[in-house]
């Protein structure tokens, strides 16, 4: 999709909305796995027939990602095709996260994705706002920023994606597990779990955005996080486990702010007040 430019602004990258945009959707955390049909088809039929003019994922859209090479088969392929077919219609911005940091430039490039380097200043509507995954600035989960600093590190990705695909599908059941583990940790010590704000306010400041969005956390909300410095974070999608509490949302951005709306809502041109 054209329109939008990109630039670079030391050290974030810079995304300039296209003039005709008027509505910009934010969504993260899907976790899209085979067994989760409920999840999928939602997230598909809301990709497919939102009025968005774009649509950021800021992370996490899969429960795991092995290697660019399962993009042609089973359930990946279907995804692909879902982000193929919606990026023709409108800019899809895609930004991995802790399920999907090895999601690369070929996925990017067959499904017409552009790449979000975490963190992204996005200018729209007369606003700039900082966009991120979340997870780098949790920085109180020091094993979790071990974890993170060694297999975003090229080398251990380029060796892993070397392996061949049913041990890498091992290895990515066996970082299920652990992180299964860690979030069990995290819902008894939530501090470790969240954003450190004297970080995310210096990165804000730095990239002169008052405003933050991100995911990771799985908790959905706006808070300020100082005088003159907002977030808002972004929901996990589950339709599929969680009997007694579903939960789905995105969060549209227009000339008018934000506002947290179900996919179903979304899906609509004027959804209601």
């Amino acid at each position: 999709m054209s329109g939008a430019t990109i630039a670079s602004l030391s050290p974030f990258l810079e995304l300039t909305a296209a003039p005709e945009w008027r509505r910009i959707d934010f969504i993260s955390d899907l976790h899209l796995a085979s067994d989760l049909p409920r999840t999928f088809e939602t997230w598909a039929t809301y990709l497919l027939t939102t009025p968005a003019d774009a649509v950021f994922i800021l992370g996490d859209l899969f429960d795991a990602w092995i290697g660019d090479d399962v993009r042609h088969h089973g359930f990946e392929a279907r995804c692909a095709e879902i982000l193929a077919r919606a990026a023709r219609q409108r800019r899809i911005g895609f930004m991995v996260g802790n399920r999907d940091f090895l999601l690369g430039a070929a996925m990017l490039g067959e499904c017409g994705m552009t790449p979000l380097p975490d963190p992204t200043v996005l200018r729209a509507f007369g606003q700039r706002v900082l966009l991120s995954h979340g997870d780098a600035l949790c920085l109180s989960d020091t094993e979790y920023q071990r974890y993170r600093a060694q297999v975003r590190n090229p080398q251990w990705q380029a060796a892993a994606l070397a392996l061949p695909l049913d041990e890498r599908r091992r290895m990515a059941a066996q970082m299920r597990h652990v992180s299964e583990q860690r979030n069990a940790t995290d819902r008894q010590r939530p501090e470790i779990a969240d954003i450190d704000v004297g970080a995310a306010v210096a990165w804000m400041d730095q990239a002169a955005a008052p405003v933050l969005v991100h995911g990771h956390t799985h908790r959905p909300g706006s808070q300020a996080l100082a005088p003159g410095y907002l977030r808002h974070v972004l929901s996990d999608w589950d339709l599929d486990t969680r009997r007694d509490d579903l939960r789905a949302e995105v969060l549209r951005f227009t000339s008018a702010g934000f506002v947290r709306l179900t996919p179903t809502l979304a899906m609509q041109a004027v959804p209601p007040s």
